[in-house]
């Protein structure tokens, strides 16, 4: 399943970068993932300093 990026998500933009997909973007007050196009490889959830990115 898809990532999705949690409540818990600080803006602090490290999953953006990291995205092999280029599939998370900045939302209105956290970031968000396209879930279409995850490929669900983690990589956000590794450098995320508050775990917020979670599989759906």
């Amino acid at each position: 399943m898809a990532y999705i990026i949690t409540d818990a998500c600080i803006s602090c933009g490290a999953c953006e970068s990291e995205c092999p997909v280029s599939c998370i973007s900045q939302g209105d007050s956290i970031y968000v993932i396209d879930a279409d196009a995850c490929i669900e490889c983690g990589a956000c959830a590794n450098v995320c300093p508050v775990d917020a990115p979670k599989q759906a």
